[in-house]
């Protein structure tokens, strides 16, 4: 099975933003192990890295769904509520939602998380 690592990082918004604004201007450049993804607070990473949450990545992972639906299946949540956790998740880039002909097909692309706050 193919874990990847992500690193997650915890800062202030208008530190975030103060970094984007560097990176886009060019003044700054993230070194290989920073942090992909940014959260404000522990609060807001943990609601989003709920134990929940990471179980569905785990069967994500290794029961690779092939739908939207089948993943409900076999978790024993309703499609919608679903829908609404891997959007969340995909905004974050931990899952990927593919879109295949007429069928929603959600991919993990984090398994593992190394978190860093300051």
């Amino acid at each position: 099975m193919n874990k990847r690592v992500v690193a997650i990082g915890i800062m202030s918004q208008d530190k975030i933003r103060a970094r984007v604004l560097a990176i886009a201007k060019g003044k700054y450049k993230p070194k290989g192990g920073e942090p992909k993804i940014w959260f404000t607070s522990m609060r807001s990473l943990a609601e989003v890295l709920s134990d929940e949450n990471r179980a569905l990545l785990r069967v994500i992972r290794e029961s690779k769904p092939a739908s939207l639906a089948a993943l409900a299946e076999m978790t024993g949540r309703k499609p919608s509520n679903l829908s609404r956790t891997l959007k969340t998740l995909a905004n974050y880039g931990v899952v990927e939602i593919r879109r295949e002909k007429k069928v929603i097909r959600p991919i993990a692309r984090a398994t593992e998380f190394l978190i860093r706050a300051a």
